[in-house]
């Protein structure tokens, strides 16, 4: 192996594809295509496994560019190799519309694998493909029959080694011994601020032994024999990953702008493009050039991936002869399919609980039990909470390195992480993860989620002790503004379950949405479990987001409609009672998703909650929002707009308002300004 003349003329072909690019747009990072290219190049060249054909082969190698401001150089390359995206579309860099956005997209892209971009996310994203890959293996690798191998790659940069995303992942990566996921870390010592030393100067390699990663340095980003070496060696890496730190010059070749932050996040100009192109020795004119044996040579890796393609579907035949059965329920899982058997309402309803109620973190863990026996990819854990969030699949085991097929994650104190690597795990597809921590530190997971949602992954989230209901722990644990928070995160739907029976129904939708995140939010506290004969309605009326759970004495004549979400529905219906007892005809509405209500048609939620009747809002959450909901209406609500206090849950729900007596006297007050064109003769409101 050596820089052979095609080789480089491949190299420079990336580097000012990319350059150009950038430029054409006025806008992008030249900095990082420039100076990594040539370690791309031989990734690709020499070690990745991909058809570019099809893309979804599903045991292609994963490649991850988690510094996703080179895009650019992805880009390149994924035309060079010969995926569906044209010359025409590197010239529409950055456009409306463009298939090539300002940093990498999943599902926009052909062969883009993850939405990257935010630093640290697609590290992380790596580690959960990687630790999916190990699982999809332990649970379908056959002896001789061997359809799940591939490995996971990342170019990842200096900014994504300084967050702590990558620090929590990389931790983790470490302890399970991810031996297939290798990455090339452009250590080009230069940020948006000037030269990395202003505040990063921790050695990176030794800090990743520590972890347990295998960690080697490469001195120069354009040798291409030390890289492929490296990338040779790590490859015979079965029990630690590895990190290779290779010594690039961002903005290579460029005489004015090599080694400075003037190269990251800006187009070099006209001027300097046209320098760097003689400085390398690339024709100044025309932009976009393409030498034919350029083109002739980034053909192989591609024509490689078909071979192998075609040879992975004929072992795949020999195994469906062998294992008939588990070769399709490979295919199912594979393809994210759900069992041909299952529909939403097969997990047996709680009609017996105890006569002091049930937390809805403890009808989840029922529920998660319930599934995993129908749902073997159904995976999943907490950061380091399980006992408390009830997350544990009973008999599952533990995924670690002695044994693969554990299906309890367990993910340490690493919210951030967690959620990103579990990004990781659902973009192979295959695998329905879910994870799970307090509901006060999902502020912890806010990028994953944002991406998630963005991307359309169909992940799990379990946030437990959902308020200042929680009790003792005090304003630090007790959430106030986070509902409202995950609420607003575009495709995101967030259910709150007022019991066991809805947390059941809410879990079945979690299941059967495939088109995005669902984030379930439940009790620590116990709470009445709805008698089933009386209120029959709450299965199909989880999925519609909100519904009429107990009517209005008088329903052509309501006085008062009672909005409520989780554990305050049961204050509502108490309230219902004691209002109508004085002659109020009330309705009580359960709202446990503001996002699927609000997809409903206008007739049912018109129905639902008819515009000629006040409301009255009841959530231990800040009523910020409510109005702008639920509006245009102004209503009413009962909620939390400070911080909570330590003491027991109930006592902090009574003080701060949420007891029948104060929802009755607002309920009152309502009502007498609401009538008060029955001049006061109203039984409650005189």
């Amino acid at each position: 192996m050596s820089n052979t003349e095609i080789d480089l003329l491949c190299v420079n072909a990336l580097r000012f594809l990319s350059v150009d690019a950038v430029q054409k747009a006025k806008s992008g990072h030249p900095g990082l295509p420039l100076g990594s290219a040539l370690m791309a190049y031989v990734l690709w060249q020499y070690f990745l496994k991909f058809n570019p054909k099809d893309p979804s082969f599903a045991d292609r190698d994963r490649f991850v560019l988690s510094a996703g401001h080179g895009s650019a150089l992805l880009y390149s390359l994924l035309h060079l190799t010969g995926y569906q995206l044209s010359i025409e579309d590197l010239k529409n860099f950055r456009q409306w519309e463009s298939r090539t956005p300002g940093h990498p997209e999943y599902r926009k892209t052909p062969g883009v694998e993850a939405t990257t971009g935010p630093l640290g996310q697609g590290f992380a994203n790596a580690v959960g493909m990687a630790m999916a890959e190990r699982a999809l293996a332990a649970k379908f690798n056959r002896k001789e029959h061997t359809i799940v191998d591939h490995s996971t790659y990342v170019i990842a940069s200096d900014g994504d080694m300084m967050e702590g995303v990558s620090s929590e992942a990389a931790s983790l990566a470490g302890h399970l011994r991810l031996g297939k996921l290798i990455v090339l870390y452009a250590d080009n010592r230069i940020s948006i601020e000037g030269n990395t030393q202003i505040a990063f100067t921790e050695d990176v390699v030794e800090r990743f032994s520590a972890y347990g990663w295998n960690s080697v340095h490469v001195k120069d980003g354009n040798d291409l024999v030390s890289i492929y070496r490296a990338l040779e060696d790590a490859k015979l890496q079965n029990e630690k990953p590895t990190l290779i730190a290779v010594r690039t010059h961002i903005g290579f070749g460029s005489p004015h702008k090599q080694d400075t932050a003037k190269a990251h996040g800006e187009p070099l100009g006209v001027e300097e493009v046209r320098l760097t192109k003689e400085h390398l020795g690339w024709p100044v004119e025309p932009a976009f050039y393409i030498p034919k044996e350029v083109t002739e040579n980034m053909a192989k890796p591609g024509l490689r991936g078909k071979e192998i393609q075609t040879q992975w579907n004929e072992r795949f035949e020999k195994y469906s002869s062998a294992f008939p059965e588990l070769a399709r329920e490979f295919r199912r899982v594979i393809e994210g399919r759900l069992p041909v058997k299952w529909a939403p309402g097969q997990i047996p309803k709680i009609s017996e609980a105890p006569a002091a109620g049930m937390a809805t973190r403890d009808a989840s863990e029922y529920a998660i039990n319930s599934l995993a026996a129908r749902f073997p990819e159904l995976i999943g854990g907490s950061a380091d909470l399980a006992p408390s969030t009830k997350t544990l699949i009973k008999d599952g085991g533990n995924f670690e390195p002695v044994d693969p097929q554990g299906r309890n994650l367990h993910f340490g104190v690493r919210e951030h992480g967690m959620g990103a690597i579990v990004n990781g795990i659902t973009l192979p597809q295959g695998l329905i993860p879910y994870c799970a921590t307090f509901l006060i530190f999902s502020d912890y997971m806010r990028p994953p989620m944002r991406l998630a949602a963005m991307n359309q992954l169909p992940v799990i989230y379990v946030f437990t002790h959902d308020s200042i209901g929680m009790g003792e722990d005090g304003p630090t644990h007790e959430p106030v503004e986070q509902l409202l928070g995950l609420r607003s995160i575009p495709g995101m739907t967030v259910i709150r379950p007022a019991d066991a029976n809805e947390t059941l129904a809410a879990w079945d939708f979690a299941i059967a949405n495939r088109n995005g995140p669902t984030a379930l939010i439940l009790t620590r506290q116990k709470i009445p479990v709805l008698k089933l004969a009386q209120y029959p309605e709450f299965s199909s009326g989880v999925a519609l987001g909100g519904y009429v759970l107990s009517e209005g004495q008088n329903p052509n004549q309501l006085d008062l409609i009672l909005i409520a979400t989780g554990s305050e529905v049961h204050l509502a219906l108490d309230s219902q009672a004691e209002l109508q007892s004085e002659g109020l005809s009330i309705r009580v509405v359960s709202l446990p998703s503001w996002n699927l209500f609000s997809t409903q048609s206008e007739e049912y939620r018109s129905e639902t909650l008819p515009s000629t009747v006040p409301w009255l809002a009841i959530e231990a959450g800040v009523t910020l929002g409510w109005n702008s909901y639920l509006g245009p209406k102004n209503i009413e609500v009962i909620g939390v707009d400070r911080y909570g206090e330590s003491a027991p849950g109930e006592v902090i729900m009574k003080k701060y308002g949420f007891s029948t007596d104060n929802i009755c006297k607002k309920a009152k007050e309502i009502c007498q300004k609401t009538l008060k064109k029955l001049t006061g003769d109203h039984p409650t409101c005189a």
